[in-house]
């Protein structure tokens, strides 16, 4: 019985409908002015998005390259320091016992 069902679905074969000719004019079927509008106002929107997140993205690395840049002076800065301390140690005589 279901193998019956599955033999008269499979073997039907469905005739297609053929589309309507269109009589109007071709030239009225287009997206026209406010169309172009449109995607000219989300051309410009992606635009200016995109040139604003390089910015940014520009922005962050500079900020992380002086970052690194004043934590490598600031270490530069205390290895000298501790090396003139070390260095003023050194120079102090000894108090005789």
């Amino acid at each position: 019985m279901l193998s019956e069902l599955f033999t008269s679905v499979a073997g039907a074969t469905p005739s297609p409908t053929p589309f309507p000719d269109y009589t109007g004019n071709p030239n009225l079927i287009t997206p026209g002015v406010w169309g172009f509008i449109a995607i000219l106002v989300v051309a410009i929107a992606t635009i200016l998005l995109v040139v604003d997140m390089t910015r940014r993205i520009r922005r962050s690395r500079y900020r992380e390259e002086v970052r690194i840049q004043l934590e490598e002076e600031k270490a530069a800065a205390d290895a000298a320091a501790a090396a003139a301390a070390r260095k003023a140690n050194r120079s102090k005589p000894k108090p005789l016992t």
